[in-house]
């Protein structure tokens, strides 16, 4: 383990070697690690990533702006996630159906126009049908007209990150500045998955009957592999068929995005290919807790002599199956730390290595807040530094 300015102390020395024996090993000895090269897919591009440490596992073309279909639909049913969250509507709205929304073309609900229908039932039209005309109800609801909510979407992919994409309409529907990319949809997944868990439970659902039609969902991989739980299908002439697909085994969560094959089997054969890929030769690890203590270290001039240190956040990891003895952790921060330091103050990094590669680099915090010492403890320890200043 590296520190930049060396220990003050023999007592920090031995916690900081505690640390490094907890979480270490040396990797001279490590068996090699046998991964074959990632699957070559029948599509335009697609991406693999691991849901709770946002690593690539896979990607090929991940940036390319392409036509998203009906995977625009991840957006119009993450906005009205958002805005029941925030209070402004609720799954229980009755929601008065326009002459455009019935109207609208390709893949339908079968909604009527000027009858009123449950939000809660239009999400699931949206999700489960892929309708068009649930979409448009939906978008007019939440901002009154479909071009109101596409202004919407576009600020809201901004504040995601999703940094090359455009939306011009609610469904998905073919315009020529109609575009996102296989890592803009993964980085809408992720959100849709963690920030709304009660709304993300729709994508599992295999079927829904509204007005007597019952329709299935699309997602052919909800009925070939169990611990798939979502997401979305889309497909139109210029897209392709697409596929945003997302699993969870073990407590590892993966999510794929398939766009422009072509066909829909293709498009789940290709996803289950990137899936099994991530869970065969990957796992996740979350190496440190959230507030938990890392190491205790000296603290000069406070009312106390140690101080813990650890992450805000919980730390996860993306490694080869049956390397988490192999990770590294190192802890930099000064030699000298002095009070006052507030709780969540950020006092140096904490990183994981795994074969001399960074992992994941990290802010490491107090985890307590360590008040000013008195005026004579102070002087005291002042007078002691100057003369540890002077033999180093």
């Amino acid at each position: 383990m590296i520190l930049k300015n060396g220990l003050s102390s023999f007592k920090t020395a031995l916690a900081l070697i505690t640390c490094l024996l907890m979480f270490t090993m040396n990797v001279a000895n490590a068996a090699p690690r046998m991964i074959p090269s990632p699957p070559n897919l029948a599509a335009k591009s697609w991406l693999l990533i691991d849901a709770n440490s946002g690593h690539i596992l896979v990607e090929h073309n991940a940036d390319e702006t392409l036509p998203p279909a009906s995977l625009t639909k991840l957006m119009t049913s993450y906005i009205a996630a958002e805005q029941i969250a925030s209070g402004t509507i609720s799954r229980q709205d009755e929601v008065l159906i326009s002459e455009k929304a019935w109207r609208k073309g390709g893949s339908k609900m079968y909604i009527r126009v000027g009858t009123r229908v449950k939000l809660e039932d239009l999400l699931r039209g949206i999700i489960i049908q892929s309708g068009n005309d649930a979409s448009i109800a939906v978008a007019e609801h939440i901002a009154g007209s479909e071009d109101a909510f596409a202004d919407l979407m576009n600020k809201q992919a901004m504040s995601l990150g999703m940094n090359n994409s455009q939306f011009q309409n609610a469904t998905g529907w073919p315009a020529p500045e109609h575009y996102t990319t296989a890592r803009d949809l993964a980085i809408l997944a992720k959100a849709i998955i963690f920030q709304h868990p009660e709304h993300y439970k729709f994508y599992s659902e295999k079927e829904f009957t509204y007005n007597e039609i019952r329709q299935p969902n699309r997602n052919k991989l909800l009925w070939r592999d169990p611990t798939v739980d979502g997401m979305k299908t889309g497909h139109t002439e210029e897209a392709g068929y697409c596929l945003v697909a997302s699993a969870e085994r073990d407590g590892m969560r993966l999510i794929s995005v398939v766009m422009g094959t072509n066909g829909e089997n293709t498009r789940a054969t290709e996803s289950m290919k990137l899936l099994t890929y991530g869970f065969r030769f990957y796992e996740t690890v979350r190496s440190y807790e959230a507030k938990n203590e890392l190491v205790a270290s000296d603290i000069w001039l406070g009312q106390q002599d140690q101080i813990k240190l650890g992450v805000d956040e919980d730390i996860w990891i993306t490694i080869p199956r049956g390397s988490d003895k192999d990770v590294k952790a190192q802890l930099d921060f000064p030699s000298e730390l002095r009070a006052p330091i507030n709780a969540g103050d950020e006092v140096g990094s904490v990183k994981l290595v795994l074969d001399d590669k960074v992992l994941t680099e990290t802010s490491l915090v107090a985890l307590e807040t360590v008040e000013e010492a008195g005026f004579f403890k102070r002087i005291w320890q002042l007078i002691l530094l100057f003369i540890m200043g002077l033999f180093e």
